[in-house]
């Protein structure tokens, strides 16, 4: 967390976007004034890492100096940490920025090394290969060469000391007491045992990682028919482990060099994104925010983006990955074909690495232009046309919203999103765990929700919001009304949204106390902008405390609510997994890898357990 004197001292752009950073995985890049990078890094919670730089103080006279360079901050989510990591060393790779440590040449990648002898050693190796054993790699840093060799600590407890400590002791050392190592050194394990684990690692780091797993699963279930049932966790164990270090990234795949494109659109604003893939990896990304005249199907807007594009000075590779076609897409390529003088194809694709690229950049469209909602810098003419649009007194500068989520009736859940001048407020949000209701009354929900909100700021004699907005149409807002009546407060700052007709968006209906007709504004009003944006985080707000919620309560696995994943299908993803939270945090192509289980419904259930 910065401190009050170091965020008070930020730039004002820097500021800004360590506000609205993203919490899932994924690679940041530092910039200077004119847009060079100066540093890559990946990180397991983008907000977390990037605000660290951040701090009041730094040991580092190093990060003191890049810090003080940084002008911009561009991020780019990943699905998986181990994903972050791959891009993180392709990105180094090309771009060598000044304050990245570089590799100088290949004889400096590391590699992991097996030793030759009766209990042989597993550790971290780099130079001249000249022990005789065996070397797994190269791996693209030491980061990954460590979390590989602390897994398989973890799974096989193979030892990892010198020779000479080895040979010299008369007692288990500590790894043995932590459960690292089988003490081989004081005769702990036999021979015959220590070499099978042995012959489980060269197999697996030979790429027959299936085999591997495949004969700890008998094991286990060997083990757990014996009622042997430590054994049968230990070895439940090895196969989580495992899985993470075979985890199949949509990092790096074949050799190909192309581009995938992304199109997303929220609120009046819409971002297309460029993801470049050049051997096989992904070399970096680069969001364009278009101006979209009003009425402009996306279709358009996509088309126009690629003849503009492509037929501009930028690179092209042989293939550009595309969401859907266009009327015009041939002649589009035709035409680029024409001006680079080979054969350029537009695809959309279906299955496969190439869907997978597309699909990240995707995620990665979504998740900037949320940044730029976050980020832009014209909120206060979104509230003006509001207020001119409602017709209110006063300016609304503060704003709350709320929003529904329950499954079936079940862990239900009230949203509360909070904006201001700067835009979402986040740290004023608020979730209401609703009780003692009818399972699926909303009405009722809402009313609870805005009892206790209201309730308690009235009591404590805090100011009310300028304008409360209510996710739902006349109904709702009814019981907004008489919530506020019941309080005495002042009813003239509801405001009811609801679909209109074919419910698509821009045609919102506006509700307001005392009016029997709704109010339609123009889809591009910078009002409804406002007012779309509110809506849609607290839905994605509500969305998500209310999955939490579910998954804190219950007692069952989640699996068991996927349509379509019968038991047969449960059993042979847990075995394949070793357990219901791994296959949480496996990919989409990890998960249908497991026996029974085809791309599709892979893509199903990995949809159901991420939202």
């Amino acid at each position: 967390m910065n401190s009050p004197e170091k965020q008070d001292t930020l730039k004002p752009s820097i500021k800004k976007i360590l506000q609205y950073l993203s919490a899932k995985p994924g690679v940041y890049r530092m910039l200077d004034i004119n847009g060079d990078i100066l540093y890559v890094g990946k990180a397991k919670n983008l907000s977390n890492r990037v605000k660290s730089y951040f701090v009041k103080n730094h040991t580092s006279p190093k990060t003191q100096l890049m810090v003080s360079y940084v002008e911009d901050i561009a991020t780019t989510v990943c699905e998986t940490e181990t994903e972050a990591l791959l891009l993180e060393n392709n990105l180094i790779k090309k771009h060598r920025p000044r304050f990245n440590v570089l590799f100088r040449d290949d004889k400096s990648y590391p590699y992991i090394f097996l030793s030759k002898e009766t209990y042989p050693k597993l550790v971290y190796h780099r130079g001249a290969k000249k022990q005789k054993g065996d070397y797994f790699g190269p791996f693209p840093s030491s980061t990954a060469v460590r979390q590989s060799l602390s897994l398989m600590q973890k799974t096989f407890r193979v030892r990892q000391c010198e020779d000479s400590y080895f040979a010299n002791r008369s007692r288990p050392c500590l790894q043995y007491q932590i459960k690292r190592c089988t003490a081989p050194c004081v005769n702990y394990i036999s021979e015959k045992s220590y070499a099978e684990d042995i012959d489980s690692i060269r197999q697996f780091y030979n790429g027959r990682s299936e085999t591997v797993i495949k004969a700890i699963q008998i094991k286990m279930e060997h083990a757990s028919e014996s009622l042997q049932f430590e054994d049968a966790a230990r070895y439940r164990d090895q196969i989580k482990n495992l899985r993470h270090v075979i985890q199949k990234q949509a990092i790096s795949g074949s050799d190909a060099d192309l581009d995938a494109v992304a199109i997303e659109y929220a609120s009046g604003i819409a971002c297309v994104l460029v993801l470049f893939i050049r051997q096989g990896q992904i070399v970096g990304n680069k969001s364009y925010f278009p101006k979209v005249p009003k009425d402009t199907e996306l279709s358009e807007v996509l088309e126009t983006f690629l003849r503009q594009y492509y037929l501009s000075d930028a690179e092209v590779p042989k293939r550009v990955l595309i969401q859907k076609s266009t009327e015009g897409l041939e002649l589009i390529q035709e035409a680029v074909s024409a001006s680079q003088q080979r054969k350029i194809e537009f695809k959309i694709p279906v299955r496969g690495q190439q869907k997978e690229w597309l699909n990240f950049a995707q995620k990665n469209s979504a998740h900037s232009l949320r940044s730029k909602l976050n980020h832009k810098t014209n909120v206060f003419e979104r509230i003006s046309k509001l207020q001119e649009a409602l017709d209110l007194d006063r300016l609304p500068k503060y704003l709350e919203c709320f929003d529904i989520s329950h499954t079936q009736g079940n862990q239900t859940v009230a949203s509360c999103v909070v904006f201001d001048e700067q835009g979402p407020k986040k740290s004023a949000y608020r979730i209401f765990n609703i009780s003692g209701i009818t399972a699926g009354d909303d009405y009722a929900a809402m009313k609870q929700a805005l009892q206790r909100r209201y309730g308690r700021l009235n009591d404590e004699g805090k100011p009310l919001p300028d304008l409360v907005i209510i996710d739902g149409g006349k109904g709702q807002l009814t019981q907004a009304e008489d919530v506020f009546t019941e309080l005495g407060l002042d009813t003239g700052i509801l405001l009811g949204v609801s679909k209109g007709s074919d419910r698509k968006v821009g045609m919102e209906l506006l509700w307001q106390v005392g009016e029997h007709r709704p109010i339609q504004l123009d889809e591009s009003n910078k009002g409804l902008h406002h007012i779309q944006h509110i809506r849609d985080e607290a839905h994605r707000f509500a969305i998500t405390k209310h999955r939490q919620q579910r998954k804190k309560s219950a007692t069952k696995s989640l699996l068991e609510e996927i349509p379509g994943v019968g038991a047969k299908r449960r059993q042979s993803l847990l075995k394949h997994f070793g357990g219901w939270q791994e296959v949480e945090k496996a990919s989409i192509k990890d998960i249908a890898k497991a026996p029974g289980i085809s791309l599709a419904l892979a893509e199903k259930i990995y949809d159901y357990l991420h939202g």
